[in-house]
C-alpha cells in the first residue's frame, strides 16, 4: 500500500494537489486539495452592485467573462431587471465563443498529452500519417509534406534538449497506446489549435473590447453600441460579416479536426469508457436562453439533474437547495463547521489549520483543502460538459440526442459509456460541435435585428439606485465551460452586504463533507489502475477530464498571515 502525491497537478489553471492511496496497483482512496485561498467575496462587500461584475470577473483569467456574466445576472435578478433581446444575443455569442475556445484549448493543450506520446511521433512515417488523417477527415491540411515538416520541428526541439512546451511529460510511459502516426497527427493538430484559438477569440475583442477580461457588460444589458449606419459602432454590418466569417471557421475546425481527433484517440483506449465513473449525479443550471433569460424551459441547454446515472428521468433544480460544507475546508462558520450553509447565508472566514509546509501528506481526517464542499440536497453533484450533455440527452433535446446517438453508434458504445473519463472528453467535443453550429445563428439573428432598426441593447429603467428596494437578494447563474456557476448577492442600502460564488471546480474538486461523502474528483479516481506510481499518468487522465480551474475556486494566501499586497479603488 502506497500514498501517491501529485502536487501541483500541471496543465490546469491554479494549484491543485491530489493524494491517492494505491493498493495492488489500483487506487483505493483519494483526496483533492485546493492549495490557495480565494477572497473575492470579501473584496466585494460594501461595493456598488453595478460594479460587482468588474471585480468578480477577476476571479479567473482563463474562463474570462463567465464570472462577469453570472454577476450581472445576479444583480439583475435581485433588482428585477429584464434585458433587451440584443443583449441576450450578445451575451450568448460571447459565452459560446468562450466555451468553444476553452474546449479546444483543453483538449489539445491541457489534456491530449495524457493520451499522446510526443516523442513517439518521431518514429512516425509521414506518408502513413497523411493516410490516417485523410481517412478520418477531409481537413485540407493533411499532406505527407505537411506532417514531415511538423516532425522535423519536433525533432529539432528534441535535439536541442529543450522540449519547450512539451518538456513536462511521461513520454514512453507503458499506458500510452497510440501508434507513432496517430501521435504525429495529434502533435500537428496541437500546433494548429494554437493558431485557431488565437484567431477565433477575436470575437471577444469585437464585442468585449478585449480578452481575457471583457469590458462591455452592464447591469441591464450591454455597452456595445449598435448602429447600421455608423462605421464606428461596435455592432455594424461590416462587423457582423466579420463575426459570421470567424464563427464559420470554427465549424470547420471543430467538425474536421477536433471531433475526429477525439474519436480517433478514444478508439485506442476503450477501457477508459469504464474508468473514472465518479459519483453518478449530474447537475446543470441550464444555459443559452432563446427568449426570456428567466425561463429555463426556453434554454438551449436545459436545466435539470440526473441521479444515479438514470437517464430515464430528469429532476428539477431549485437554487434554494444548494449548500456548502466547510467540515474539511480551511474555513470556519460562525455556527460550527458540521452544518452546511446556503450561499445567501454563506461566510468566507479563512482559518488555516493544516500542516506547515514542507509536509509529506495532508491531514485528510481533518481539514485539508481551501475549497468548500458544495452539495445539492446534501448530495454530491458533478457539473460540466458531461452533466450538460446528459441532462439535455435525458430531456430529449433533439439536437443533443441526435448527435449523441450518432457518436455512440460510431464508437459502438451504449449511453452508459458516457459515465467515464473518456465520456467527459467526448461530451466536451460534442458540446463544442453543438455550440459552433448555434453560434452562427445567434450572430445572424443579431444582424437581422440591426438591419431592421432594432438597436436597443440596454435597459436603464432601474439604473438609478434610488429606485431600488432597501434590501434585495439575487441569484445569477451561467453554464461556464467547466460547469454550473452560481453567484449569490445580497444588497442592502444600495451596497453589497454579502456575496458568494459557488464555481464549477468547487463542485468537482471539493473535499469530503460532514457525512464523509467524497467530492467528484475523489470518487472518480477510485478503482483507477496505476502502472507506475512514480509516473501516475492515469491520475492525470481522470483529473484532467474535468478540466480543473482552481483559480476560480481558490486564490492565494500567506500561511503566516502576512499582508502580501493591497488594492484600493
Amino acid at each position: 500500500m502506497a500514498r501517491i502525491v501529485v502536487d501541483p497537478v500541471t496543465r490546469i489553471e491554479g494549484h491543485l494537489r491530489i493524494e491517492a492511496q494505491v493498493e495492488g496497483g489500483t487506487i483505493s482512496d483519494a483526496w483533492s486539495s485546493g492549495t490557495m485561498f480565494r477572497g473575492i467575496e470579501l473584496i466585494l462587500r460594501g461595493r456598488d452592485p453595478r460594479e460587482a461584475w468588474i471585480w468578480a470577473q477577476r476571479i479567473c483569467g482563463v474562463c474570462t467573462m463567465v464570472h462577469a456574466l453570472a454577476s450581472v445576472n445576479a444583480v439583475e435578478d435581485a433588482l428585477g431587471i429584464e434585458i433587451p433581446d440584443n443583449a441576450r444575443l450578445v451575451r450568448n455569442i460571447i459565452a459560446a465563443t468562450q466555451t468553444i475556445q476553452d474546449h479546444v484549448i483543453h483538449f489539445y493543450h491541457l489534456h491530449a498529452l495524457d493520451w499522446v506520446d510526443i516523442l513517439s511521433a518521431l518514429k512516425a512515417d509521414p506518408a502513413k500519417t497523411a493516410q490516417l488523417a485523410q481517412s478520418i477527415s477531409d481537413w485540407p491540411v493533411s499532406s505527407e509534406k505537411y506532417f514531415k515538416g511538423v516532425q522535423d520541428r519536433v525533432s529539432a526541439l528534441v535535439a536541442s534538449k529543450q522540449l519547450s512546451l512539451f518538456g513536462a511529460g511521461y513520454w514512453g510511459h507503458p499506458a500510452y497506446r497510440l501508434p507513432p502516426e496517430a501521435n504525429l497527427m495529434a502533435v500537428a493538430h496541437y500546433l494548429e489549435a494554437l493558431q485557431f484559438q488565437k484567431e477565433f477569440i477575436r470575437i471577444h475583442a469585437v464585442l468585449g473590447g478585449k480578452n481575457p477580461h471583457l469590458q462591455t457588460f452592464l447591469v441591464g444589458g450591454m455597452a456595445t453600441a449598435m448602429d447600421p449606419n455608423e462605421p464606428g459602432a461596435t455592432i455594424n454590418p461590416e462587423r457582423m460579416d466579420f463575426l459570421v466569417q470567424v464563427a464559420k471557421s470554427a465549424i470547420g475546425f471543430v467538425n474536421q479536426v477536433y471531433v475526429p481527433d477525439v474519436l480517433a484517440v478514444a478508439s485506442f483506449y476503450p477501457e477508459w469508457f469504464k474508468l473514472g465513473t465518479g459519483v453518478g449525479n449530474y447537475m446543470c443550471y441550464g444555459g443559452y436562453p432563446q427568449g426570456s433569460i428567466k425561463d429555463p424551459a426556453d434554454f438551449f441547454l436545459p436545466r435539470g439533474i440526473v441521479l444515479d446515472r438514470d437517464l430515464s428521468k430528469v429532476h428539477p433544480v431549485d437554487p434554494a437547495n444548494v449548500t456548502e460544507y466547510v467540515t474539511h475546508s480551511w474555513y470556519e462558520y460562525s455556527g460550527g463547521d458540521q452544518a452546511a450553509r446556503h450561499p445567501y447565508n454563506g461566510e468566507t472566514n479563512p482559518k488555516y489549520s493544516g500542516p506547515k509546509p514542507p509536509y509529506e501528506f495532508l491531514e485528510v481526517n481533518e481539514k485539508y483543502s481551501w475549497l468548500k464542499a458544495p452539495r445539492y440536497q446534501d448530495q454530491v453533484m458533478e457539473v460540466g460538459p458531461l452533466a450538460r450533455l446528459l441532462v439535455a440527452y435525458a430531456s430529449g433535446q433533439p439536437e443533443v440526442k441526435a448527435l449523441v446517438d450518432a457518436t455512440l453508434g460510431k464508437l459502438k458504445a451504449p449511453p452508459a459509456a458516457l459515465f467515464s473519463t473518456l465520456g467527459r472528453v467526448a461530451a466536451r467535443a460534442l458540446e463544442t460541435q453543438l455550440l459552433a453550429s448555434r453560434l452562427v445563428g445567434w450572430i445572424e439573428q443579431l444582424g437581422d435585428n440591426l438591419a431592421s432598426g432594432n438597436v436597443r441593447i440596454h435597459n436603464g429603467e432601474k439604473w438609478n439606485p434610488n429606485s431600488w428596494p432597501k434590501t434585495a437578494q439575487g441569484f445569477g447563474f451561467f453554464e461556464a465551460p467547466r460547469g454550473s456557476l452560481g453567484h449569490w448577492v445580497e444588497i442592502e442600502d444600495q451596497a453589497i452586504k454579502n456575496y458568494q460564488a459557488v464555481v464549477p471546480s468547487t463542485w468537482n474538486a471539493g473535499p469530503r463533507d460532514a457525512r464523509g461523502q467524497r467530492g467528484p474528483y475523489e470518487s472518480a479516481l477510485l478503482k483507477t489502475p496505476v502502472a507506475d506510481p512514480e509516473r501516475p499518468l492515469e491520475i492525470l487522465r481522470t483529473v484532467h477530464s474535468f478540466d480543473p480551474c482552481l483559480a476560480c475556486a481558490v486564490h492565494v494566501v500567506d500561511a503566516r498571515g502576512h499582508v502580501l499586497a493591497r488594492a484600493e479603488a
